[in-house]
């Protein structure tokens, strides 16, 4: 019969600082100090760090027990070799964040999760030892269906597929490391309002956090105050693979406070996601665009994020797949590239910051833009920009690039201070071909453009 008895849940100093007490006092001290709640030890169950065996069933027939009890389970400090573990409704596993390991042992997958209210672990780290994993599954621990999955202080590593998938799953992921993925790090599907904060993701072989829906619709999700860095394109493409924070189709999503580097795309991309909030990020190093609301979405609010490394800065681009409806405030891109991660047969790549339909672009500060400081429409895609108040500095051939191609919208630019643009600081271009001389003097005009009040040094 398994015994019960009071376990810290990850905070060994706390034991230390008792350890000299009695029993009763430790325990009334622990409970006041840290919240602890009563545990099942796993030790006192049979199952032991460092044994050789497999310690799959005895770890499951714990889970099941303490389910059916309604009790948390306590692992000790240590590595348990275990695989295709099934969390039941309530099941709340918890170790010693840094010290308790569940070593995948092969033969499936190592935590997986369907159908159920409630899950949480906490303490836990997951190590996936690079080894093969089921075709069934899609990341070394899976939750489906699950109301609310509560994941906390955690280490997932090593896994050949994705490290975490969560798939029409709410709850929270918070101050977790993933980290070695071959697919990303964190794949949300169809979630309902999830919270991924303060977490590190790094050194993942397709994408960081990816937050998707298989049609497209309102998920919610805050994704704020994450580091995440070394994200690759193992499976290559144009944009599919390698972003550091990825929303797809999903829409009313907030992109805060995260510091994301050296991506082999974007650092933060949203395709298709309507009403997405991207703001006080920091993106460094990024192959791609560092930043990037694309295709069919309408509404992407796109302030006070700092871009210091990329082929491109901000694109808020396809109008002619319904890209529309933006603000680009308040953000400082500088030291951008024409090199990119494929042959663009586009506008290419060095510019700072690109717009297309509907959109406010003001009080940003743009600095070694190779091409072109501001891009304002791509041929007859361009539709109701205001550009006001920016500060456009070393500028290789523009320092604004404006469509003059025939079926192109009004345009207000006025107010920007452009300095080091030897070619030009106001040209109109058609798709990549320079059409006119220097519009900031007003010596050329076309009728869909008001150009006022720009300064050139």
């Amino acid at each position: 019969m398994l015994q019960r008895r009071m376990v810290m849940t990850g905070l060994s100093a706390a034991f230390m600082a008792i350890g000299s007490l009695r029993p009763a006092r430790a325990t009334a001290q622990l409970l006041a100090q840290a919240d602890l709640r009563g545990a099942i030890d796993a030790g006192e169950a049979g199952i032991l760090p460092g044994a050789i065996d497999n310690q799959s069933r005895k770890l499951q027939a714990l889970i099941d027990a303490a389910a059916a009890s309604g009790q948390p389970i306590f692992l000790p400090a240590g590595t348990y070799r275990v695989s295709n573990i099934e969390l039941r409704e309530g099941t709340q596993l918890s170790g010693v964040p840094g010290l308790t390991l569940l070593s995948y042992g092969g033969e499936g997958h190592l935590l997986s999760a369907r159908d159920l209210k409630h899950v949480s672990l906490t303490g836990i780290s997951l190590d996936g030892a690079n080894r093969w994993l089921g075709d069934y599954t899609e990341a070394l621990a899976a939750f489906r269906g699950v109301g609310d999955v509560r994941i906390s202080d955690c280490a997932i590593s090593g896994s050949r597929k994705h490290g975490l998938q969560f798939e029409r799953c709410g709850g929270r992921l918070d101050h977790s490391r993933i980290t070695g993925a071959g697919g990303a790090g964190v794949m949300a599907i169809e979630t309902k309002a999830m919270a991924i904060t303060d977490n590190e993701v790094a050194d993942c072989g397709n994408g960081g956090i990816l937050v998707h829906r298989w049609t497209k619709g309102e998920d919610g999700a805050m994704v704020t105050g994450n580091r995440v860095a070394r994200i690759g394109a193992r499976d290559g493409g144009t944009g599919q693979n390698g972003n550091g924070i990825n929303l797809f189709r999903a829409d009313n999503v907030m992109v805060s406070g995260n510091h994301v580097s050296d991506c082999a795309f974007s650092a933060i991309r949203a395709n298709s996601a309507s009403n997405a909030t991207i703001s006080g990020n920091q993106c460094f190093r990024s192959g791609e665009a560092a930043i990037y609301a694309e295709f069919s979405f309408e509404g992407a609010l796109i302030a006070d994020n700092l871009v210091d490394g990329a082929a491109c800065g901000i694109l808020v681009v396809n109008l002619d797949q319904g890209g529309r409806l933006a603000s680009v405030t308040g953000n400082i891109v500088r030291n951008l590239s024409e090199t990119g991660p494929y042959v663009n047969d586009g506008a290419g790549f060095g510019f700072g910051i690109a717009v297309e339909a509907d959109t406010v672009v003001s009080g940003n500060v743009i600095e070694n833009a190779p091409k072109w400081g501001l891009m304002l429409g791509w041929g007859p895609y361009l539709r109701n920009i205001v550009a006001s108040g920016n500060v456009i500095r070393k500028a290789g051939q523009a320092g604004i690039a404006v469509s003059v191609v025939e079926g192109s919208g009004d345009v207000v630019i006025s107010g920007n201070i452009i300095s080091d643009a030897p070619d030009g600081a106001i040209l109109g271009y058609r798709w990549n071909d320079k059409a006119t001389g220097e519009l900031i003097d007003g010596k050329e005009s076309f009728p869909h453009l008001t150009i006022a009040g720009n300064r050139r040094s």
